[in-house]
């Protein structure tokens, strides 16, 4: 049976993933800090509603208005889709205090309340009758306590696949970091794609390499990419090598 796949929409990461995400995987997307994470999460997120297909966005670092603003700026204006009940934004960030976060339908009362945020993710789900699921970022749910980091991933993942998601759980690492964020959790995840930014011959380059993807081949390579004013775009049939010390 050919395997039913998710369409990221992201410009050269369809063809590296030979047609796309293997439906229901839980994919790590790792990197350092201004590698474009966030933007390739959100970017995934609008690319299904443009098809059709409904989403849920938790935002655990960000006022949720901040990331509608800087949505925007790429051209995906996310409001209609939320009045309409196809994108619902989860906010774990605020705990619901200030005028603006008022306003907001998921609140996560207390962010650090991890059994709390699965209930609110659960109902946000059901409302929207979501196919793709973003967590940005799944570290700060377990910076404190990192023993709990692969179990925390692994319930996110029951739930997510169980209720038909097709999710990416953004993980952050230190610029040096070579490990995906977190004891154990590379091997919770269906899929780990990596995001690096290296100084290349005194230039800061982007680039991106798909570490495992259960369920589908896919390149072995590492494919620079770039961010522009609609976003990410992966150069697939372009190769570039980062000495790493």
């Amino acid at each position: 049976m050919p395997i039913e796949r998710v369409v990221t929409g992201i410009p050269g990461l369809d063809e590296i993933l030979r047609g796309g995400i293997p439906k229901r995987n839980v994919v790590l997307l790792s990197g350092g800090p201004g590698t474009g994470k966030s933007i390739f999460g959100q970017q995934y997120l609008y690319n299904g509603l443009r098809r059709g297909e409904p989403g849920v966005l938790v935002v655990l670092e960000e006022h949720p208005v901040q990331v509608r603003v800087s949505m925007s700026q790429f051209g995906w204006d996310v409001r209609e889709f939320e009045e309409a009940g196809k994108l619902a934004i989860v906010d774990a960030f605020t705990a619901g205090i200030g005028e603006a976060a008022k306003r907001e339908r998921y609140v996560v009362r207390a962010p650090d309340d991890f059994q709390l945020l699965i209930d609110v993710l659960r109902e946000a789900i059901r409302d929207v009758g979501a196919e793709r699921a973003v967590i940005d970022s799944v570290t700060t749910l377990y910076i404190t306590k990192p023993a709990l980091a692969r179990s925390m991933v692994l319930q996110l993942k029951k739930i997510l696949s169980g209720m038909g998601c097709t999710s990416i759980l953004i993980s952050q690492v230190s610029v040096t970091e070579r490990g995906f964020g977190g004891p154990g959790v590379e091997h919770a995840a269906d899929g780990i794609i990596r995001l690096d930014l290296d100084e290349v011959n005194g230039e800061l380059k982007r680039s991106l390499i798909v570490w495992k993807m259960r369920g589908t081949a896919h390149s072995m390579r590492r494919h620079p990419f770039e961010i522009t004013n609609e976003g990410i775009i992966v150069k697939a049939d372009e190769v570039i090598s980062v000495g790493r010390g």
